[in-house]
């Protein structure tokens, strides 16, 4: 299976000008790679960035002949076209802007914007009425890691994509496609703490067994790891079967440490 390897850029950076200095440094070193014929060069593993909302159209115009992809961290729940929704970007205005994927559901959103299992289900929905390509975060907290309710908190979040495939079940035949699938422990998102691969070898093989279950599916879905992905660690993820890439945060604000984390995974995958 193909990698992927995601760089969630947030609210980063803060400037145009610093996300040109980024894209330069990052298309030249890909270029570079291409050049030389490195792992990130084949097509084991695939590059996708999301910027903020602000940027999406400049990135997504930069990387419009390359083969880094962008995507948008969200869209609207309200509706995916147009609408009385101020600040809000709909998934035909993310789409219009050259991206083709979004990020869902990530824990910071579900957090700060009190994400709904509804709300989810409308992102999704009106995401793959634009035909963009969705990765979908989920994961638990350090509360419910301690508790032993991983398992149980993923099952809850999953089923976000069995009700939306109630609801449309046309969506099922191209749903390895079109959606990717984030395991992100909350406990381990920017705070340095990584569950052993193991832990997340499990929780993954779980997740695949759990999505497959929801629709006749042909293919596998690919399930990313993310949580304090870096450089020192991404080659023993990128070693398990079960984790097809991963969903990188701040190690994808330098071009050096992203591409570090996409070798190990191009790697292992060749």
């Amino acid at each position: 299976m193909q990698a992927w390897v995601i760089g969630n850029w947030k609210q980063n950076p803060a400037t145009s000008h610093d996300v040109d200095a980024l894209l330069n440094d990052l298309l030249t070193k890909v270029d570079a790679k291409n050049q030389a014929k490195m792992p990130t060069s084949n097509s084991q593993c695939k590059l996708m960035v999301a910027p903020s909302c602000i940027h999406l159209a400049a990135v997504s115009a930069r990387l419009a002949n390359t083969s880094i992809i962008s995507a948008a961290q969200d869209v609207s729940a309200h509706s995916a076209s147009i609408g009385a929704y101020t600040g809000d970007c709909s998934a035909q205005q993310v789409a219009d802007t050259g991206a083709t994927w979004t990020i869902l559901g990530h824990s910071e959103r579900r957090q700060y914007h009190k994400e709904s299992h509804d709300c989810l289900i409308n992102k999704l929905s009106h995401a793959f009425s634009q035909n963009l390509g969705v990765v979908f975060c989920i994961g638990e907290t350090q509360e419910q890691y301690d508790n032993g309710q991983t398992l149980d908190v993923i099952n809850e979040q999953l089923s976000v994509i069995k009700d939306m495939l109630v609801q449309q079940p046309d969506l099922a035949a191209s749903l390895s496609e079109k959606l990717l699938v984030a395991y992100e422990p909350v406990w381990a998102i920017g705070t340095g703490k990584v569950p052993t691969v193991a832990e997340v070898s499990k929780t993954h093989q779980h997740i695949k067994q759990t999505v497959a279950g929801f629709a006749d599916m042909a293919d596998t879905v690919t399930v990313l790891y993310g949580g304090s992905v870096n450089a020192d660690n991404a080659d023993s993820f990128a070693a398990d079967s079960m984790i097809d890439g991963a969903l990188v945060g701040g190690a994808s604000l330098k071009a050096d440490s992203f591409l570090a984390v996409a070798d190990a995974f191009s790697q292992a995958n060749a």
